[in-house]
C-alpha cells in the first residue's frame, strides 16, 4: 500500500486577526479521492522552545502562568518566530531577551506540526548547552514567571511528576533529557 498525501484543492480565508491567528476554510482530497469541503485549518505562527542548561549543569527554567493552564507550570525558553527569523535565531534571540544568557551549543530537537490535522504553527525545539548569563533580561512577555535553575535530576522529576504543562514543554524535555543521556 503507497500513502498519498492529501492535496489542497482550494482554501478561502474566515477568520484573520493579523500576525496571531487566522482560520480558513479548504476543500481537501483525500488519498481515498473523497472530498471533503469546509476543513478549518488554523494559521498562527511557529514557535521556539529551548532547553538551556547553564554551564554548571544546571537547567534554566520558569515557573509560570498561562492562560490555557488553571496553576502554575514549569516552562522552558520559548516565543514566537519574527517574520522571515531562522528557527535557530529565533531560539538564540529568546534566550537571550527571556534570561540574559546566550549559550555556546546549539543542538536541534527538531521541528514538530503542532496539529497535524488542523495546522496551528511548527514548533522548533532546541538543546542549549554551556549557556552564561552576559545580560539582564528584557523580555516583554504577558505572563508571570520565576526564573528557576534546577538539576538533571529535579528536571527528569517534575517531567515524570507532569509539572510541564504544555505538551510542546514536556517534549522538548524529553527529547533534551533523552539527548544528554547518549554518550558523546
Amino acid at each position: 500500500m503507497t500513502l498519498k498525501p492529501w492535496k489542497t484543492l482550494s482554501r478561502s480565508k474566515v477568520l484573520d486577526y493579523g500576525k496571531w491567528l487566522a482560520i480558513e476554510s479548504h476543500t481537501i482530497e483525500l488519498s481515498s479521492g473523497q472530498i471533503i469541503d469546509d476543513w478549518l485549518w488554523l494559521i498562527t505562527p511557529d514557535y521556539v522552545n529551548v532547553v538551556a542548561v547553564a554551564e554548571d549543569n544546571r537547567f534554566i527554567l520558569f515557573r509560570q502562568i498561562k492562560y490555557c493552564v488553571d496553576e502554575t507550570s514549569l516552562a522552558p525558553v520559548g516565543g514566537y518566530l519574527d517574520p522571515g527569523e531562522d528557527a535557530l535565531d529565533a531560539a538564540k534571540r529568546e534566550l537571550a531577551e527571556e534570561t540574559g544568557y546566550e549559550a555556546a551549543d546549539w543542538i536541534s530537537l527538531g521541528q514538530y506540526c503542532v496539529d497535524g490535522n488542523r495546522g496551528g504553527g511548527t514548533a522548533h525545539l532546541f538543546l542549549a548547552q554551556g549557556a552564561r548569563q552576559v545580560t539582564e533580561p528584557n523580555a516583554d512577555d504577558l505572563e508571570d514567571q520565576e526564573l528557576l535553575f534546577l538539576t538533571q535530576a529535579e528536571v527528569e522529576q517534575a517531567l515524570m511528576a507532569g509539572e510541564f504543562k504544555v505538551l510542546s514543554w514536556a517534549a522538548a524535555m524529553a527529547l533534551a533529557l533523552r539527548v544528554l543521556a547518549m554518550p558523546q
